[in-house]
């Protein structure tokens, strides 16, 4: 690497151990997720004129209420809706009770005439009789007017207009006469006024009705039909209108007809004009509703757009920074690679939607492989983040996807989702190609289904001609989906474990074939760490299985965590195979430093074939800094002033569960290995006392190990040694070598 291409990586590392680092990656993701989504809700602005031929089919960008129309409607409606009349069915009793006043009044007067006349005034002490009392016509009249306003008030004058001369007819007509002809003005009134009166011409036709009733009324004696005339002009008067306008009953109708017009909505989607066809004044005022033609952009569309967002990062924010159950937050390289993963996947996804625009192409988000993105969550970070990839990415493809700016297209968002989610359901926790292939074809499958179901809930007649052809095309695109989807998450994988120093399951399992180079190479210079190596594998990964810590990690990490044994491996007693020991021929000091040097040679060789970074930890870390008691208590007899410190290895000390756990297995397996004839009280003996020395020397404070996972792990410890180092049935060979 050149000198330029160092300094380079120094600074970026640098930056991105900086607190401002996540804040710059959100940021340049809110940039992103815009920039892919800007057209997408941005309203089509159209110029087009009256009269001019549409130059393409506009459809309307979003739901509209048409205001003008509406308002059209509902104004037409209520004008159809006819004036209330309500027909007074009364009046006519009211009418025949003035009637028989005005007549029973004159019957009054004539009765109270007759008693004046009657009367004589006498004189006192018996004189002479007065002459009798006459009461003229005039008194007479006099007499009725005044009743007539004490029993009408003033209505009979309005109501009545009758001529002193006509009532002094009725005055001076008989009892019998003014009983027929109030009897027939009554019934002909009554009779007249059955049929409804609103109108001048009703009114009169019915005042020509009662005439001609009345006219065949005979009053007894009446010559010259005199009464009955009088009666019939009683008649026609007493007739009035009977059927009036009701304006609030009128006005609440109408009312009723406005509200029963539901408003004029314009359809997101809806054709306003077919392509070729002439500007009309409608079609162009319908342009105008829909936000089409208004000279000014609405900031809406970009408001909203950007309130998802912001919910889009909080809820990354949330997951990274707040709901973290691993060391996400500690680690600035998971949120780089899941913002480049997202970043890819969301760019694969507007690439497709570029030929949404070609005839018949609507669909074309079917195809999008949208697992491939929340797969590689799943394998490089943890299922959590991908589940929350998977709907961020269906939402942002509702949006991406949809045929109008402004809409979201639910139908490919439900798809996406479910496809994603799937993808991270199907992945099994050991990622190989194979297993990823086959995830593939379960999303494919999952797509299948998903497609069916949408298409069935919309109605669609996939049962017809094109029905099936667009139902053949769009499970072809489902299929693909699914099967791009891994074959890119089984591509890009490498990139990014190699890019940014992740490590996968996958990559795991890789590490672990016992033809890698440096597992052959510890197993042809050093068969003894080898073998001990998978000893310590055996314990590690049961331990870290039972308290819920990565097995394979620990299991892999134990296979190299002594390779620097291999730079010298004879002077590793598991090596010796019953030689000669040369550390019984050098000084403490020498032993020392070449047996402390093991960690950190391991560590080196790790680096130089780029093993990752959690492997070289727990290589550096699985003996912490622990005392060599054997060397340091065969120097101190030669010198008694020594410092302990010069015999501990340099540490660091375990920073991570699994770290703990090898470093722990490795000094119980080399310990337990060492006892002659070993039985489970030993083994838990041994395994119980190794774990109290570490605790009481400060090996796990670093480590977030809890004392109820230590007494778990002592169990498991002692669980697996005990099936190892299980009794044998001695065969009668084995007995003679023994007393031999």
């Amino acid at each position: 690497m050149s000198r330029n291409n160092k300094e380079f990586y120094t600074y970026l590392n640098k930056f991105r151990k900086l607190k401002l680092y996540p804040i710059v990656l959100y940021s340049l993701l809110s940039l992103v997720l815009f920039a892919m989504m800007y057209n997408n809700v941005t309203p089509e602005k159209m110029n087009v004129k009256i009269a001019e031929r549409a130059e393409q089919t506009i459809r309307a960008p979003q739901n509209t209420i048409d205001k003008e129309k509406t308002e059209a409607l509902r104004n037409e409606a209520a004008n159809a809706v006819e004036s209330v009349y309500e027909k007074e069915t009364d009046k006519p009793f009211m009418q025949a009770e003035k009637i028989q006043a005005l007549f029973e009044s004159i019957v009054s007067v004539q009765n109270e005439a007759l008693r004046l006349e009657s009367q004589q005034q006498t004189t006192v002490d018996g004189e002479e009789p007065a002459e009798p009392i006459v009461v003229t016509e005039s008194d007479k009249l006099d007499m009725l007017k005044g009743k007539l306003r004490t029993r009408l008030g003033d209505e009979w004058n309005n109501d009545f207009k009758i001529a002193d001369e006509e009532l002094v007819v009725l005055i001076n007509a008989s009892t019998e006469q003014l009983s027929v002809i109030s009897n027939a003005t009554v019934t002909a009134m009554h009779n007249a006024m059955q049929k409804d009166i609103l109108t001048p011409t009703e009114l009169e036709s019915a005042k020509t009705s009662l005439e001609r009733e009345m006219g065949y009324t005979v009053v007894p004696g009446d010559r010259d039909n005199q009464i009955r005339t009088v009666g019939v002009k009683i008649g026609t008067m007493s007739v009035v209108q009977n059927k009036f306008f009701d304006s609030k009953l009128t006005q609440e109708k109408r009312q009723a007809a406005r509200d029963a017009i539901e408003p004029v909505e314009i359809a997101a989607g809806q054709i306003l004009v077919q392509k070729g066809d002439t500007i009309t004044r409608e079609i162009y005022r319908q342009l105008e509703v829909v936000g089409l033609l208004n000279a000014d952009r609405s900031f809406t569309p970009y408001i909203g757009l950007s309130l998802l967002i912001g919910l889009i990062i909080s809820s990354l924010v949330y997951i990274f920074h707040v709901k973290d159950t691993t060391n996400l937050q500690k680690n600035n390289s998971y949120l780089t690679m899941y913002i480049l993963i997202f970043t890819v996947t969301l760019i694969l996804m507007k690439v497709i939607a570029l030929f949404q625009q070609f005839d018949g192409a609507a669909q074309i988000g079917f195809i999008a492989p949208v697992a491939m993105g929340a797969m590689l969550a799943k394998i490089l970070i943890n299922e959590r983040v991908a589940i929350l990839t998977s709907i961020i990415l269906g939402l942002c493809g509702s949006i991406i996807y949809n045929e109008f700016p402004g809409t979201m297209n639910y139908t490919i968002g439900t798809y996406l989702t479910v496809s994603a989610i799937a993808g991270v359901l199907f992945l099994s926790q050991h990622n190989r190609r194979s297993t990823i292939l086959q995830a593939g074809l379960f999303i494919s499958l999952i797509n299948i289904i998903t497609i069916v179901a949408l298409l069935g809930i919309k109605n669609s007649n996939i049962f017809m001609v094109n029905g099936l052809i667009n139902l053949g095309t769009n499970l072809t695109m489902a299929i693909g989906s699914g099967i791009v989807a891994a074959v890119l998450t089984i591509g890009l994988l490498p990139f990014f474990e190699v890019g940014f120093g992740m490590l996968s399951t996958m990559k795991l399992l890789e590490l672990s074939n016992p033809n890698h180079p440096l597992l052959r190479k510890i197993l042809m210079e050093a068969p003894g760490t080898y073998h001990h190596s998978v000893m310590v594998a055996n314990l590690s990964e049961s331990a870290c299985e039972s308290i819920g810590a990565n097995g394979l990690l620990a299991r892999v990490a134990a296979y190299y965590h002594d390779v620097g044994k291999t730079k010298r491996p004879g002077y590793f007693i598991e090596n010796q195979m019953g030689g000669t020991n040369p550390h019984d021929k050098l000084p403490p000091q020498t032993s020392k430093n070449i047996i402390i040097a093991h960690a950190t040679d391991g560590a080196e060789i790790l680096q130089k074939h780029n093993i990752p970074k959690e492997i070289v930890d727990i290589a550096a870390e699985h003996h912490g800094t622990t005392l060599l008691k054997f060397f340091y208590y065969k120097a101190k007899e030669q010198n008694e002033e020594l410092d302990e410190k010069e015999y501990r290895y340099p540490g660091p000390k375990a920073q991570t569960k699994e770290a703990a756990i090898v470093g722990t297995a490795d000094s119980i397996e080399a310990a337990v290995r060492s006892l002659n004839s070993p039985t489970p009280e030993k083994i838990e003996s041994i395994v119980k006392s190794i774990i109290k020395d570490r605790l009481q020397d400060g090996q796990f404070s670093e480590c977030d190990l809890t004392f109820k996972e230590l007494e778990i792990m002592t169990k498991s410890f002692c669980e697996t040694l005990s099936g190892i180092f299980h009794s044998r049935i001695e065969y009668p060979d084995d007995k003679k070598e023994n007393e031999n």
